[in-house]
């Protein structure tokens, strides 16, 4: 599916009074089923590998892989099962081992649909941000890659953090904008440090008026921190105006399926054994 197809389905859904929703996907089979359930955009990137291995999702931004090598080997695995879904390459835009133009035309000519600029620096904060900025491995270079991808006529998805990272990815030709507001809370390996869901929904809200001064077409959703559950989501497009969907990783394929299968062990395990002679 191209950039144009994709979009005008996105569009389609928001005109029918319909959220758009995104799913981050680490497996072929969380794609599979994210994609009967009716999602409208998949993406796979690294932190999907690692947090369906049991590991915590900021494990992609670790020095444990080449996440633009995992998302490749990784594509062997979705894009082939999936039907009629665009499915999103997550893109380390940093990478300083990589010709991000070749990589991008790459991507494209796999069957990607569009990327997303994950690992992100923008997870980063403190003195180790600062001195990542000052060595020449900034989220600049994201920018730079969303607006590579945008000339590729490849669909864009960014994270963004702040209401200026949004401005910036908008101008570089974002079509989908989805504010970050922290690792996801909840399950096993979830955060546990998070805003309230008012604080996700003010920030959230912030991030989507910088980029439609920029570009009343974009599409902007929400994602991450207290944002776990259906009824968070909810309750974030419920208070922000004009947000117009939901971007889950964990929240789609991650904590729905340690409730399955602990349910189902717990249900198998409640079974009684017949009493010999009975």
């Amino acid at each position: 599916m191209n950039r144009k197809e994709a979009l005008a389905r996105l569009r389609a859904q928001v005109a029918a009074g319909r959220p758009v929703i995104g799913a981050g996907a680490g497996t072929g089979l969380s794609a599979k089923c994210a994609e009967e359930g009716g999602v409208d955009l998949l993406i796979i990137y690294n932190s999907g590998r690692y947090r369906m291995a049991g590991r915590g999702s900021l494990a992609g931004l670790l020095p444990y892989g080449d996440a633009n090598e995992i998302v490749v080997d990784m594509a062997r695995e979705v894009l082939p099962v999936v039907r009629d879904t665009p499915v999103l390459a997550g893109v380390c835009g940093t990478d300083p081992f990589r010709r991000m133009d070749l990589f991008l035309d790459r991507l494209k000519a796999m069957g990607f649909t569009g990327v997303q600029n994950f690992p992100t620096v923008g997870l980063y904060d403190g003195t180790f941000r600062v001195n990542l900025e000052e060595t020449g491995m900034g989220y600049g270079l994201e920018v730079d890659m969303v607006r590579a991808a945008h000339e590729r006529d490849l669909l864009t998805a960014p994270y963004v953090f702040d209401p200026e990272q949004a401005a910036d990815m908008t101008r570089a030709g974002a079509d989908v904008l989805v504010p970050h507001v922290g690792l996801t809370t909840k399950g096993s390996i979830g955060a546990g440090t998070a805003m309230t869901l008012d604080q996700a929904a003010t920030a959230v809200q912030a991030m989507h008026d910088a980029a439609k001064r920029v570009d009343p077409d974009v599409l902007v959703l929400c994602h991450g921190g207290p944002i776990a559950e259906p009824e968070d989501a909810r309750y974030v497009l419920e208070h922000t105006e004009g947000v117009v969907g939901f971007f889950g990783a964990s929240s789609i394929e991650r904590l729905p399926t340690e409730r399955a299968v602990v349910e189902q062990t717990r249900a198998f395990k409640s079974l009684g054994l017949r009493s010999p002679g009975a």
